[in-house]
Protein backbone atom coordinates (compact mmCIF):
# COMPACT_ATOMS: atom_id res chain seq x y z
CA UNK A 1 0.00 0.00 0.00
CA UNK A 2 1.22 3.53 -1.14
CA UNK A 3 0.98 5.91 1.08
CA UNK A 4 -1.65 8.84 -0.48
CA UNK A 5 -2.42 10.44 3.07
CA UNK A 6 -0.98 13.56 4.36
CA UNK A 7 -0.05 15.42 7.87
CA UNK A 8 -2.59 17.58 7.49
CA UNK A 9 -5.52 14.89 6.29
CA UNK A 10 -4.58 12.70 9.34
CA UNK A 11 -4.66 15.34 11.85
CA UNK A 12 -8.24 16.22 10.33
CA UNK A 13 -9.88 12.67 10.38
CA UNK A 14 -8.46 11.32 13.75
CA UNK A 15 -10.15 15.18 15.10
CA UNK A 16 -13.26 14.14 13.49
CA UNK A 17 -13.10 10.94 14.58
CA UNK A 18 -12.93 12.26 18.31
CA UNK A 19 -15.36 14.50 18.00
CA UNK A 20 -17.45 11.69 16.35
CA UNK A 21 -17.04 9.81 19.82
CA UNK A 22 -17.79 12.60 22.46
CA UNK A 23 -20.75 13.77 20.31
CA UNK A 24 -21.85 10.07 20.88
CA UNK A 25 -20.96 9.57 24.29
CA UNK A 26 -22.51 12.55 25.71
CA UNK A 27 -25.62 11.56 24.20
CA UNK A 28 -26.16 14.83 21.31
CA UNK A 29 -26.00 12.08 18.49
CA UNK A 30 -28.37 8.67 19.43
CA UNK A 31 -29.50 5.95 17.02
CA UNK A 32 -28.99 5.35 13.84
CA UNK A 33 -27.06 8.09 13.19
CA UNK A 34 -24.65 8.10 16.19
CA UNK A 35 -23.82 4.76 14.68
CA UNK A 36 -23.21 5.73 11.73
CA UNK A 37 -20.52 8.14 13.28
CA UNK A 38 -19.16 5.58 15.50
CA UNK A 39 -18.62 3.56 12.19
CA UNK A 40 -17.07 5.90 10.16
CA UNK A 41 -15.04 7.69 13.35
CA UNK A 42 -13.05 3.73 13.07
CA UNK A 43 -12.94 3.97 9.47
CA UNK A 44 -11.21 7.26 9.81
CA UNK A 45 -8.82 6.48 12.89
CA UNK A 46 -7.62 3.16 10.58
CA UNK A 47 -7.36 4.85 7.52
CA UNK A 48 -4.94 7.65 9.05
CA UNK A 49 -3.03 5.40 11.31
CA UNK A 50 -2.54 3.33 8.02
CA UNK A 51 -1.37 6.40 6.48
CA UNK A 52 -4.24 4.93 2.97
CA UNK A 53 -7.79 5.77 1.87
CA UNK A 54 -8.89 3.06 -0.40
CA UNK A 55 -11.22 6.11 -2.05
CA UNK A 56 -8.35 8.15 -2.78
CA UNK A 57 -6.19 5.43 -4.40
CA UNK A 58 -9.87 4.11 -6.27
CA UNK A 59 -9.90 7.66 -7.66
CA UNK A 60 -5.95 8.45 -8.06
CA UNK A 61 -6.13 10.98 -5.21
CA UNK A 62 -3.15 11.61 -2.89
CA UNK A 63 -2.71 14.46 -0.09
CA UNK A 64 0.93 13.38 0.42
CA UNK A 65 3.25 15.75 -0.49
CA UNK A 66 5.91 14.16 -2.94
CA UNK A 67 9.44 15.12 -3.29
CA UNK A 68 11.06 16.99 -6.42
Amino acid sequence: MKKNIGTIDKIIRYVAAILFGVLYATGVVTGTAGVVMIVLGAVFILTATLDFCPLYAIFGMSTCKTKS
